[in-house]
């Protein structure tokens, strides 16, 4: 890692180092977002499911 750092630095390239780690790292919370929202989006679906099998098991009773 030292000497791909020491290389941007000699050839004065550290602003696209700095921007590839920002790229980096915000790609990686993009797809963190991405897969949570999945998962939320998934626990929703086995919820409003389930809400509509209470609902038909339990229509006309009451």
């Amino acid at each position: 890692m030292d000497t791909v750092i020491r290389t941007f630095a000699e050839r004065g390239d550290l602003a696209h180092l700095a921007l590839l780690v920002w790229a980096l790292s915000a790609s990686l919370a993009f797809w963190r977002v991405l897969s949570e929202l999945a998962r939320a989006t998934r626990r929703f679906d086995d919820f409003v499911r389930e809400l509509a099998r209470f609902n038909a098991r339990h229509n006309g009773k009451g």
